[in-house]
């Protein structure tokens, strides 16, 4: 019976997942980033979000591969088995961060964007609203989870495509609107690149921070019925999800609104209805942004849950920790990623005006590494295959080292960029921390 209560439940369907994929993708980097990507970049900025998405295709083929011949293991697990217990634990610590910080900058979104109807209200208040709701949802079983995050990803992924349809039908003239030479407002304030190269490649951070999250079935698959079927058809649609879900949606809003006219008050996303002079339509899109970031904080928890109980079983952290409820639930991983929540929340109410942008440049850097050490840990397991899987990454290894070379060339230039002197210095600090930790680990050899 003791046993029983120390697993979790694969109580993950085929179309939970799938819109976990999409739900991870979608949410505060897109509604709320795109303005400092916009800001950073202008038009040019669906370049940075192209080549990301080449990236992360890359990063997502390797770990579904893994999954498939490892579908007991999730990510933190994977690096244990290539690199051992001592990078295990730093990835797996990095990564808990990274999601608790990611779920804070969520749920700050989420209070922006109701004080968009109460602008009397202050961001920490209606943040910590956000945050109980988000709490209680998690504390059911994991179907619970999975059903109201495929409504939420539903919601989101509706309204992103008929944004798309409605701004085509603004900006080619066939709805009537203020927007009358579109070309212009798209090319004509500076061109393609108004800030150069170098405000493309400064905008990958907040780029990479929107993208990250779509890792997350790397964490859903010990939870997911039929994971060999379902995980190749996520993957093979990674492109065509960037493509949709943020080119397009960019290109419109440039379009529609001069790209130095995004102010990053409101989303550039309101913003588009609200200069269309639709009626009502606003709202409709606020109210969709605010469910769009409750999902990516309701993933946020799930994952920073299922990490730590992942390092309690496997000796990263305390035992305590890989307790579950009956339902197999992870109370005690929810409690404590709670807890951080508030500390976050706490934050807003003492720097309400920054503390989003300073947040979210931290999971742009910490995600990065975790997708290297995905790309690392398959060249290296690989040859350990027993047997090859009908999924493969194409063009191994050559395809890995590019990804890595990658990333490591974004964090590099994040490190080096003035403008992230306090991010550089919390994610070296983080990392330092973790590394001297590390050295405390007992291995503990895994399957």
């Amino acid at each position: 019976m003791e046993k029983k209560q120390q697993d979790l439940k694969r109580g993950l369907l085929p179309r939970h997942v799938q819109f976990i994929a999409l739900a991870g993708m979608i949410g505060t980097g897109i509604f709320k980033g795109s303005s400092d990507t916009l800001n950073m970049a202008g038009p040019s900025v669906v370049v940075s979000y192209l080549i990301g998405g080449l990236i992360l295709f890359i990063v997502m083929a390797a770990l579904g591969e893994m999954a498939i011949v490892y579908p007991n293991l999730n990510i933190q697990l994977l690096v244990k088995k290539a690199f051992g217990s001592r990078t295990s634990f730093i990835v797996g610590w990095l990564y808990w961060i990274n999601y608790v910080l990611v779920t804070i900058v969520e749920l700050l979104a989420g209070g922006s964007f109701l004080q968009f109807w109460i602008p009397s209200a202050p961001l920490w208040l209606l943040s910590f609203i956000c945050a109980v709701v988000i709490v209680a949802i998690n504390l059911f079983q994991v179907s619970y989870y999975g059903e109201t995050e495929f409504w939420f990803a539903s919601i989101k992924i509706i309204a992103l495509v008929a944004f798309i349809l409605l701004g085509a039908l603004l900006v080619f003239g066939i709805v009537p609107s203020p927007v009358h030479h579109p070309v212009s407002n798209l090319l004509g304030h500076g061109g393609f690149f108004p800030n150069g190269i170098k405000g493309t490649l400064n905008a990958f951070l907040v780029v990479m921070f929107s993208y990250g999250g779509a890792e997350l079935i790397g964490v859903a698959v010990t939870e997911t019925k039929d994971a060999e079927r379902v995980m190749p058809k996520i993957i093979k649609s990674t492109i065509w999800r960037i493509i949709i879900f943020y080119i397009f949606p960019i290109l419109i809003i440039c379009s529609i609104i001069p790209w130095n006219q995004v102010t990053g008050k409101d989303s550039p996303f309101v913003q588009v209805f609200s200069f269309a002079g639709l009626p009502g339509a606003a709202s409709i899109m606020n109210f969709v942004l605010l469910t769009a970031v409750l999902s990516a904080a309701n993933s946020g928890i799930y994952a920073t849950s299922r990490t730590l109980f992942s390092m309690g079983q496997s000796g990263e952290a305390p035992k305590v920790l890989s307790k579950t409820t009956k339902s197999g639930t992870p109370v005690i991983g929810i409690m404590i990623t709670s807890i951080c929540i508030l500390a976050g929340v706490f934050l807003a109410y003492i720097t309400p005006d920054q503390v989003i942008g300073y947040l979210m440049t931290i999971p742009g850097f910490t995600v990065m590494l975790i997708w290297i050490c995905i790309c690392a840990a398959q060249i290296k397991l690989r040859p350990a295959y027993q047997h090859m899987p009908g999924f493969q990454l194409k063009g191994f290894p050559y395809t890995n080292i590019l990804a890595i070379v990658s990333l490591t060339v974004i964090v590099v230039s994040f490190m080096f960029n003035k403008d992230n002197i306090i991010g550089s210095v919390v994610c070296l600090v983080i990392v330092g921390a973790l590394i001297l930790l590390s050295f405390g680990v007992k291995k503990k050899k895994i399957v």
